[in-house]
């Protein structure tokens, strides 16, 4: 892979889509980021979004989540997928929040990943959206879907994608990285769909089906197991 490769993918993708994209997810404060990203993952935004909008009306901290009756809370969260256990981890990491960080939002991956429920991509989301701060990168289904088309790993494990893509980009993109990735999966490169002809990287991308000059297609390399 030429070393400019993917710097001009990020910046092929900034021009599309704007370089300021911020996360899908509603949220007027870290508390709602929190629980948004919290319920997001096997779910589409919209799906979150759609449930937050009236779930935020009932709760506003960490102490509503703690001590909230569980069916009650299950009832709120019915619209997003594996809702009970999604519950379960609410009440759980809002605990955690109040007993362990002051009713705060941590602002560390190591802190963020001991509260229930909380894994690698749903804390750098809550870094990168509500600190600005870069400990890794997100890696969702769009991620997975479009780092691998565009050559930028071979890997399907989130993890193996994710140092990959850390490898690739300087520190100070990775959350641009992501937001871009998961655009470009919502617009033209759907998992189920490759939407070639459309796409702003057709001319780059090795796994464009648009005909374009092969000699102007990067080689794939990876060395993440």
């Amino acid at each position: 892979m030429r070393d400019s490769y993917p710097k001009e993918v990020l910046s092929i993708l900034r021009r599309r889509y704007g370089s300021d994209l911020t996360t899908n997810l509603n949220h007027r404060n870290l508390t709602h980021l929190f629980v948004a990203a919290l319920l997001s993952p096997q779910c589409t935004d919209d799906q979150v979004n759609r449930t937050t909008k009236e779930l935020f009306k009932k709760f506003k901290t960490f102490r509503d989540y703690a001590d909230a009756d569980p069916v009650v809370l299950r009832r709120y969260l019915k619209g997003v997928n594996y809702y009970k256990t999604k519950a379960r981890h609410l009440r759980q990491a809002s605990r955690q929040a109040l007993d362990l960080f002051g009713g705060r939002v941590p602002k560390t991956l190591s802190e963020l990943m001991q509260m229930q429920g909380v894994g690698r991509k749903v804390a750098n989301v809550i870094l990168n959206e509500g600190y600005g701060i870069n400990e890794g990168i997100a890696v969702d289904t769009h991620v997975t879907v479009t780092a691998k088309r565009l050559g930028l790993t071979r890997s399907r494990d989130p993890y193996a994608i994710e140092r990959d893509l850390m490898r690739r980009y300087p520190m100070r993109d990775w959350g641009s990285v992501s937001n871009h990735l998961i655009e470009l999966g919502r617009d033209t490169c759907t998992a189920r769909e490759k939407k070639c002809s459309m796409c702003s990287l057709r001319k780059i991308c090795p796994s464009s089906d648009a005909k374009v000059d092969p000699s102007v297609l990067p080689s794939i390399s990876h060395t993440a197991k």
